[in-house]
């Protein structure tokens, strides 16, 4: 997990200094925390054989947890991440694109739906 937050992180720098567009590093960005996300999820359901109701529980322990001595000491992620665009990253489960969940952002719009910058990211895409 840790080489992925890593990936991640050299990702989103070499995406910020390479590429001209701002809009465009910032999609980046965001589309490698959804990713670093989506692996903290599924290292979460194979630990606690279920996935976890939101994001949260990827930091700390949920208190209806059936089987608190499997989560991992120290949680699966840090900290929760925030968008770029200073929102939170969302959680739905099960997912609307055909997956067991969805991660997302509403993009630069801050809304639902959008083309362009304003365009949803998310792990179905």
């Amino acid at each position: 997990m840790v080489v992925i937050v890593i990936i991640g992180l050299l990702a989103t720098v070499v995406a910020i200094n390479v590429l001209p567009s701002q809009d465009r590093a910032m999609v980046t960005k965001a589309k490698a925390d959804i990713a670093t996300l989506e692996q903290a999820i599924e290292t979460y359901r194979l630990d606690n054989l279920d996935f976890p109701d939101d994001l949260q529980a990827l930091v700390a322990a949920p208190p209806t947890l059936a089987s608190p001595d499997r989560y991992r000491p120290g949680g699966y992620v840090r900290r929760l991440p925030e968008d770029p665009w200073g929102e939170p990253y969302r959680y739905r489960r099960p997912g609307a694109h055909g997956g067991p969940f969805d991660v997302y952002s509403w993009g630069a719009d801050r809304k639902e739906g959008g083309e362009g910058d304003d365009a949803d990211l998310g792990n179905w895409s």
